[in-house]
């Protein structure tokens, strides 16, 4: 079951002090979880950055732009420091949709029904 985030403080650089439901809190460094493009091209404008605040709705950080995070990828990273962004992405998502191999099959069976 998902954790809302209820409070975030930007610390430095791209760190938040992340507050969770069960109280549960840390320190998270987004630097570690995203990449600066797309919607999130916008926080590399530090001041920018430092306007996130919690959706109470979503239960998430985000900013004005749209952007936010998930709270279960930012809860597993606090609790889980030492796994990779690429652990905690096969152990949220869907193993189908992770594996290539998986994704090969597929496309192939389905080549294999239309001929």
């Amino acid at each position: 079951m998902s954790k809302d985030i209820i409070a975030a403080k930007p610390i430095q650089d791209y760190q938040l002090h992340l507050t969770f439901e069960d109280h549960q809190q840390g320190i998270v460094d987004l630097t570690e979880i995203i990449e600066f493009t797309g919607i999130f091209e916008a926080l590399k404008n530090h001041d920018y950055f430092l306007t996130v605040r919690v959706d109470p709705d979503l239960g998430t950080i985000c900013w004005d732009n749209g952007a936010d995070i998930d709270p279960d990828l930012l809860y597993s990273k606090l609790t889980q420091p030492d796994h990779t962004l690429a652990d905690l992405r096969d152990r949220l998502l869907p193993q189908r949709f992770m594996s290539g191999e998986i994704r090969v099959n597929i496309a192939e069976k389905t080549i294999a029904d239309l001929i």
